[in-house]
């Protein structure tokens, strides 16, 4: 007997994640999956998400029955073994020894037989003593040092340890908890309409926790209506909605770093009459954003934003820069196994490069929103104060302020807004609310 559809698709996109470094919820919404039920997704996308946020205490219950070292292990051998740990720990509704046939047969599906009886004595052993998600969250809650609360929340001892020190322990304990546990779905209503079509359509909605203009998904999935299909909503972060809701209006609007282009479409829908140009630097996500951004006042342009072949002056200029990605952990959970300390230095230092160079192309007066899906200060605060340090004529402005202005336009819950609010800079931290983990500032041109 081979391995059910969704356990093959699951492993699949596994290896793919390992091998090219690719990522998960792309691989998930890609051909591995298109011929799968509903179900069937549901649980690929189940085991995959799931073996990528717990993968390190996996690996532990593994290695401690295991006869070998993990390190020796045939990477098809060891993703099985996790997609088996995973189910046996974690999904109640599977029993223990359809967890392991249906891991071993993986092994077999992957030309490495001689290694399913070792696979099939390894999850045997395991199925009378494996780790389980409310064991680790206990582990977790009871947490009083950085080290023990990285080995309970599955993240690296590193990162839990920078956001105690930046955060303290209790908000990171909650950044953790966040990022194990499926996040929710938010959408941004581009028609007045729209709300009214997706509950025809057996949607559930709630309101979202900043913005009037989101929509939480309570139930259902909005991928398969028509006002999904005809861009009467679309699926994004409410963090990320609030980034380009800070952009605010102009007439003349520069996204640097566009793709894959949420907030381009976003800032273009709140200013219908501006020209708005949006810089990519790869051909590929060039044409990522030209499938995906549907607005008939956006300019697409192939371009390194510190050559930008352009001499006019901007307004308004976005800078949401390629950064770690340590606030999208939640949806990404394939982040934490990849970066390393070393990584933060060189994503700031092109983070300066990219803001410095952007920052030649706002007018005087014009505004430019600084912005990265980071939660480390390094590409935050700290690239702020590099840039200003070095560039007099800007000034760093109040985004408490910004945020006033919005609930003034009736653009945000009256009563959202000030416990975002660091310094004069603008923090969303998953855990303390319910969306990814932005660093947001604003600055001014003033010569």
């Amino acid at each position: 007997m081979s391995a059910s559809p969704a356990r093959a698709a699951a492993f699949d996109i596994l290896l793919r994640v390992e091998q090219e470094e690719s990522y998960a919820s792309e691989l998930l919404h890609s051909r591995h999956c298109a011929d799968l039920t509903p179900e069937d997704i549901g649980l690929a996308t189940e085991l995959v998400m799931g073996v990528l946020r717990w993968r390190s205490v996996l690996d532990a219950g593994i290695a401690r029955v295991s006869s070998q070292k993990l390190g020796r292990l045939d990477l098809e051998v060891l993703t099985a073994l996790r997609m088996g740990a995973y189910q046996l720990g974690w999904l109640e509704r599977v029993p223990a020894r359809a967890a392991i046939h249906e891991s071993v047969e993986l092994v077999k599906r992957a030309r490495k037989r001689s290694a399913a009886p070792f696979a099939n004595a390894v999850l045997r052993r395991l199925a009378d003593n494996h780790p389980s998600r409310n064991a680790q969250e206990e582990l977790a809650n009871a947490a009083q040092d950085p080290s023990v609360l990285a080995t309970a929340a599955a993240h690296p001892e590193w990162l839990v340890g920078d956001w105690c020190t930046v955060f303290g322990i209790e908000i990171a304990r909650r950044i953790c908890t966040y990022n194990q546990r499926v996040p929710v779905t938010t959408i941004r209503l581009r028609s007045p309409d729209a709300e009214e079509e997706l509950r025809r359509e057996g949607i559930t909605l709630a309101p979202a926790s900043l913005l009037n203009g989101a929509r939480r998904i309570v139930s259902g999935d909005v991928t398969k209506t028509h006002a999904f299909a005809d861009d009467h909503v679309v699926i994004q972060d409410e963090a990320s909605q609030l980034v380009a809701a800070l952009v605010g209006e102009g007439s003349r609007i520069l996204d640097c770093c566009a793709a894959p282009g949420g907030k381009t479409w976003a800032v273009a829908d709140r200013n219908p009459n501006a020209t708005v140009i949006a810089v990519e630097l790869h051909p590929h996500r060039v044409e990522l954003l030209r499938k995906r951004v549907h607005a008939r006042n956006v300019q697409f342009l192939h371009a390194d934003i510190r050559e930008l072949p352009v001499e006019q002056g901007f307004d308004r200029v976005l800078v949401d820069a390629p950064c770690s990605g340590t606030g999208t952990i939640g949806r990404n959970p394939e982040i934490k196994w990849r970066l390393a300390p070393r990584d933060i230095a060189d994503l700031q230092a092109r983070q300066i490069a990219i803001l410095e160079a952007a920052m030649r192309h706002v007018a005087k007066d014009g505004k430019l929103i600084y912005s990265t899906c980071s939660l480390q200060r390094e590409e935050g605060e700290e690239v702020v104060a590099r840039v200003l340090e070095a560039n007099p004529q800007f000034q760093l402005l109040d985004t408490g302020s910004e945020l006033k202005t919005l609930r003034e336009k009736h653009q945000m819950s009256a009563d959202a807004g000030q416990e975002l609010i660091r310094a004069s800079f603008l923090r969303t931290i998953p855990g303390l609310q319910p969306c990814d983990g932005f660093f947001v500032s604003a600055l001014q041109r003033f010569e």
